[in-house]
Order: structure tokens, then sequence, then C-alpha cells
């Protein structure tokens, strides 16, 4: 099974772009972010047309919205609510084989890391506190999950270009990262990109729009995660961060990443 994940930053927009991973990384399952588009107006024949028969989405007009895409029959899809909000940011998809995926868009948080000034960073962080509270309640070591998404924090040093520059910065700061990693250790999660990629190798999934020379500077931080439960890791085979498609016409700043498993 291929799992690719992916911040389109509007589906409909990118459509091209997302034909475009479909064909060359033919993947079984595509988890969405930020689809930007009403439940009505979602592109599903298209999707269909890329060879995906089974497809969820909880979206919404102009902000957030999630996902997912299967070639495998999904037997039951839902989303879930976070902090009292219906932002559109969780789906739930359990295939036939029993694994359940779940796509994740966790909030950006803004640019000001002070909880008491800003009501979007403060709340990321308690989106993180309730999202870790419900991972330890439904999961086991035992279960069959895949959490994968834009979790909007790099955890460790070489997930981002400069360390000590962004540790005051939304996305690194260490308050975001203990929240994480506390995340992580809720059940405990295993982080399928580093199981293939050493920590303290350079890993990067999103660069800025604002760089002038993304590739040159290549100033990046990686917001983008897989995390499996440990039933799972036997099952990983191979990791891969579609780098090139921050190159694309019109991109998205995040590029897809795409996990093959055994299943």
């Amino acid at each position: 099974m291929r799992l690719v994940t992916w911040n389109i930053n509007s589906i409909r927009l990118r459509i091209d772009l997302l034909r475009q991973v479909a064909s060359v990384m033919n993947p079984d399952i595509i988890c969405l972010q930020e689809i930007k588009v009403d439940d009505p107006l979602f592109p599903l024949d298209a999707c269909r047309e890329m060879g995906f028969g089974h497809v969820a989405f909880h979206g919404m007009k102009g902000y957030n919205g999630v996902a997912i895409l299967s070639r495998l029959p999904i037997a039951e899809a839902r989303p879930l609510s976070r902090c009292g909000r219906d932002d559109r940011r969780h789906l739930m998809a359990r295939l036939e084989n029993g694994v359940e995926v779940h796509c994740l868009y966790i909030p950006a948080g803004g640019d000001i890391p002070d909880p008491e000034t800003n009501d979007k960073f403060a709340h990321k962080l308690d989106f993180v506190r309730e999202i870790t509270a419900w991972a330890a309640a439904e999961f086991t070591p035992d279960s069959r999950a895949i959490l994968a998404g834009d979790f909007n924090i790099a955890p460790l040093e070489a997930d981002v270009w400069s360390h000590k520059q962004l540790l005051k910065v939304v996305s690194h700061t260490p308050v975001e990262v203990e929240l994480l990693n506390a995340f992580q250790a809720s059940v405990p999660f295993v982080d399928a990109m580093r199981h293939f990629v050493p920590p303290e190798e350079k890993l990067f999934t999103w660069w800025s729009y604002r760089s002038p020379d993304w590739q040159k500077n290549d100033r990046g931080r990686r917001l983008d995660h897989v995390w499996v439960t440990p039933a799972l890791v036997p099952s990983l085979r191979g990791m891969l961060v579609a780098r090139e498609a921050r190159s694309w016409e019109q991109p998205s700043d995040h590029v897809p990443v795409m996990v093959d498993f055994d299943l």
C-alpha cells in the first residue's frame, strides 16, 4: 500500500498537479489538507477519473478542509471536530483491511508565539493538547492506524534550516515541540519518515512562498508527517519526499510525502 500526504493549498486550483501526483507516484491513498472547497463543489468526478473510487472529504469554503482519496475500499469515513470548532481539520477513513487512516491538519498558529496575545497560537496549542488526549484514549500499540498530514510543527533540529534562528518562530518553538512530542508519545506513534532518515539529517517538506529562490536558499521546514502505531512498523517499506514538486508551475508551498507499506 502506497500512501501520499500533501497540503495541496486548494484542490481546485491545483487539480492538474493532483493528477500528476496520482500518475507519477501511483499512490493507493492520498491524504489532502487545505482543500479549500465547500463539499458541494468538491471535484469528486475528477478524483474518480484518476482512479480513486473511494473518496471522503470534509471541506469548507476558502479555508482548511481535508480529504482522503483511495483506490482501496473504505469501510467507514468520519470527520472529527476539535476544540468545539467545526473547522474541518481531521478526517478518518477505516479501510476494509482494518487499518485506520487519519488525515490531519493542525492549525498553523499565526505569527506571534504567545498564546496570551495571539488567539491563533492559543488555539493551536489547545488543539494539540486535545488530540493528544484523544489519541491516548483511542489507540493502543496494537492498533493499526496511520496519522498523516500537515502538523504545522517541525520538531527536530534537522527539521528546520536553522534551529537557533527559528526557536522563536511559530512551528519550531519549544512549547510546540514539547506538545507534539507528548502527542507522539501518547500511543506511542512512530515517525515513519524518520524511520528511514536519521534524525540528524536535514529533511524538509515546506518552503515559504516568500523565498525568492527556494532551491538555492533551501530554508525549509518539515511540517508534514506520517506517523504509525507500533503494530504497523514492521510493514514500513520506504519513504520519499517529492521535493521536485515545489518547482512545478503554481506549486503548493508543501510537497507530497510518500510512504510505502507491505500490508
